[in-house]
């Protein structure tokens, strides 16, 4: 205990955490938000996905943490010496006593009003159409010659040249130099773009310059290297936008690194995500079609020697049947030989079968005669009985007689005849001539 002869005089004694909370609960209330530039030292991003780094100027320095959730949202990589602009909370880390930034936000200074350019124009050009996927052309899978636009001094026509030289040394590269940074840089790019428009439909040299042979241009790369977004604004051009846009041939944009994102990108029938990249986009590997091109050469030459050797095999048989014509008359003899004996066995079979009828016939006629013999005497019998019973000589016999007018008609009605006409009557052993007395009706 501090010691003083004035009790209401003595100091507020406080308990460590409690007063690290109370200054932390001052400051929050006295300065937060708050935004703060200065310059990156110590930067490290933990296994976690926080960022923790030193913020400092001429005059002094704050320790900062930056957490996963924010960290996340980084649109650049930060890197010790970057001038940087924080949106933060001012605090205490309780467990030693330090005074730090919580950050929320980083930016690399002077990008603020940058960046709002870019989206205006982003968002001008959007809605014009020119990033519009239905105006984005496929790539030539085999160009006849690559229009290239980069700075003659810029290390991406190092890695560009070398990868196309690598892959497609039979490809002819057309180099239209620019500036690719600086005011003057966006009035270059479209020159240069325009000239190597100009090389699409033939392969007229530069102007100025003098005739290429080359075959016209079907492909063009726009690349430059990683840098700040002062660094690329050039590609952020509303010119070089609608430059690029007119392109006749597809135009790839190799801008910058993955993360860096320009007009130019969206602008670009593709975007690669390095200088290198976009030159691998355009260059499928000779080796690979060197490869193919073998595969079709040997499938042709199996397919021609198939076919050469289905050839020779009908030749061959073609040949041996025209070579031996008495061949040709053995097997006609052999195929009549055998009809002849297939002949001869079916008349011998048709015979056989007839002989067996024959006999069979044989056997049975003398019984079938005997019986039908028989049948046809009793029919005879019937009918001379049915014929004798019908015979008028026999009725006459019976005491009948048949009677016949003076003309020969049958009378069977007194009718037929008047008295003391003439009538014939036929008897059974005589005939008579006699008069009708009277006629009656019985």
């Amino acid at each position: 205990m501090f010691e003083t002869q004035n009790d209401a005089a003595a100091p507020l004694i406080w308990e460590v955490g409690a007063l690290c909370r109370a200054v932390a609960d001052s400051l929050q209330a006295r300065f937060n938000p708050v935004a703060v530039r200065g310059e990156l030292a110590g930067f490290s991003r933990a296994a976690s996905g926080h960022c923790y780094f030193t913020l400092k100027d001429s005059q002094g320095q704050l320790r900062c943490a930056m957490f996963r959730r924010a960290a996340s949202q980084l649109a650049f990589h930060p890197r010790d010496g970057d001038q940087v602009e924080l949106r933060a909370s001012l605090g205490v880390y309780e467990a030693r006593g330090d005074l730090q930034l919580i950050v929320e936000d980083m930016r690399q200074a002077g990008q603020g009003q940058l960046f709002e350019q870019f989206l205006r124009l982003k968002a001008k050009l959007e809605a014009e159409g020119l990033f519009d996927a239905a105006r984005k052309r496929p790539l030539p899978l085999m160009p006849r010659a690559i229009g290239l636009v980069t700075s003659l001094g810029a290390a991406a026509l190092h890695d560009v040249a070398t990868t196309l030289a690598r892959r497609v040394p039979h490809i002819p590269v057309v180099l239209a130099p620019a500036q690719v940074q600086g005011a003057a840089a966006p009035a270059t790019l479209c020159e240069a773009l325009s000239q190597l428009y100009l090389l699409t439909q033939d392969g007229q040299a530069l102007e100025g310059k003098k005739p290429l042979n080359h075959p016209p241009i079907d492909v063009i790369l726009l690349v430059r290297g990683g840098g700040s977004m002062e660094d690329l604004w050039a590609f952020n051009d509303e010119q070089l936008a609608r430059t690029m846009v007119q392109s006749p041939v597809p135009l790839v944009s190799g801008v910058g690194h993955e993360t860096d994102f320009t007009i130019a990108d969206f602008c670009a029938d593709l975007r690669a995500p390095t200088p290198t990249a976009a030159a691998e986009l355009v260059a499928q590997p000779r080796a690979d079609w060197l490869g193919a091109l073998a595969l079709v050469q040997d499938r042709l030459q199996q397919a021609a020697q198939r076919r050469i050797d289905t050839g020779q095999q009908r030749l061959d048989g073609a040949a041996q049947r025209l070579g031996r014509p008495s061949g040709l008359v053995a097997g006609a003899q052999l195929r009549l030989a055998g009809q002849a004996q297939r002949m001869r066995h079916a008349v011998l079979s048709k015979l056989q079968l007839m002989a067996q009828s024959q006999q069979a016939l044989q056997a049975d006629f003398s019984h079938v005669f005997e019986g039908r013999l028989a049948r046809e005497a009793q029919r005879l019998d019937r009918a001379a009985l049915r014929l004798q019973l019908l015979d008028p000589q026999q009725v006459l016999a019976r005491g009948y007689a048949l009677l016949t007018d003076a003309r020969g008609q049958v009378l069977t009605r007194p009718a037929q005849v008047r008295t003391g006409a003439p009538v014939h009557a036929r008897l059974a052993e005589g005939e008579l001539d006699l008069t009708v007395a009277q006629p009656r009706l019985l």
